[in-house]
């Protein structure tokens, strides 16, 4: 019998659900369970062909002993190692190089040095840097967040040159990125699992958290709907995430994208709403049970993104590559 655990830590509604589930509809050979960890021990197995991580995010122990579960041949949703090396500014830039919109957005240093640096550790870095290329490169107002952050932790809405560097002087050691905001007429979130199934949410993130899926009125087009639809798929199959969120902020028609590193998204009933609580429990379920009708001992059973597999092969990211020149022959 194969096992499917999912790890988590607050949450109850969407493990729970998401268990029950894949126990209904899975047949004899499957099974899904809470995760249970008593020891980990170096390239010895925990005992399940998929698990579902819901919070290595918070806790550095589970990431790491999920890393070692997915060298034993776990599949592990999401990738713990692509998780490990991805950022928000990454994920902006290869937006910008396989033609998905974003806003514009800069990279900055921390304001305070880290540990166990000194002013020599920071010899390549101009002092001062070009602040006035990167404030006329995002304008103002614009937001600033960190570069690899989530939850809406340490997000500031700045007006001014001014109010940059007064919530900068704040950030302490963290590296931070500066971001053009989107004045946007309709949002979207969507869920994405298994880099094929999509789930189209208007969002209203200005509302009460508790009101932010609850929008009175229609989506403006179904060629929007299609382009996010598109947008969505294109990026995940490149970052390589099995389970994710992104979100899109439109102004004029075009869907700029917000967020999209979010691997372990909110699903919690209370939050999302019924009818999208019930999508995400099922296309889960489902995807996880394929996932472990897939999985074979002794491999890797990990997805990974089309930008890794590109990198790996020698490939470029988009487009084809080039013959190369045969040699000069002499005459």
């Amino acid at each position: 019998m194969k096992k499917i655990g999912i790890l988590f830590g607050k949450e109850r509604s969407f493990p729970e659900a998401f268990v029950k589930r894949v126990n209904e509809i899975a047949g004899k050979d499957i099974k899904a369970e809470f995760v249970n960890i008593d020891k980990i021990f170096q390239a010895k197995a925990l005992d399940y062909a998929v698990i579902i991580d819901r919070i290595s995010q918070d806790v550095p122990f589970y990431r790491s002993a999920l890393k070692n579960a997915a060298i034993t041949g776990t599949a592990v949703i999401n990738n713990p190692f692509w998780w490990s090396a991805d950022e928000k500014f990454f994920n902006n830039a290869l937006a910008v190089k396989i033609g998905v919109p974003v806003p514009k957005t800069a990279l900055i240093p921390s304001y305070e040095q880290p540990d166990d640096t000194s002013d020599e550790s920071f010899s390549n870095l101009a002092f001062p840097l070009d602040w006035e290329a990167i404030f006329e490169y995002t304008g103002f107002p614009a937001y600033m967040k960190p570069f690899d952050g989530g939850g809406w932790k340490e997000v500031y809405k700045l007006h001014d040159i001014e109010d940059f560097f007064d919530k900068h002087s704040q950030t302490k050691k963290t590296v931070m990125m500066l971001q053009e905001e989107i004045v946007f007429e309709e949002y979207f979130r969507c869920y994405c699992i298994g880099g094929k199934y999509v789930r189209i949410m208007q969002y209203e993130p200005r509302n009460p958290f508790h009101l932010r899926y609850q929008v009175n009125t229609p989506p403006s087009s179904e060629k929007l709907l299609k382009t996010i639809h598109d947008y969505v798929i294109k990026l995940n199959q490149f970052l390589g995430y099995d389970f994710n969120t992104v979100e899109f902020a439109v102004r004029g028609g075009i869907p700029y994208a917000i967020d999209f590193c979010n691997p372990a998204p909110d699903a919690e009933v209370t939050s999302v709403g019924q009818e999208n609580f019930d999508w995400v429990v099922e296309t889960s379920a489902q995807y996880a049970i394929e996932r472990a009708k897939a999985q074979i001992d002794g491999q890797d059973n990990l997805t990974w993104g089309a930008y890794v597999k590109a990198s790996a092969a020698g490939l470029p990211l988009v487009g084809k590559a080039k013959p190369k020149k045969a040699p000069a022959t002499k005459k």
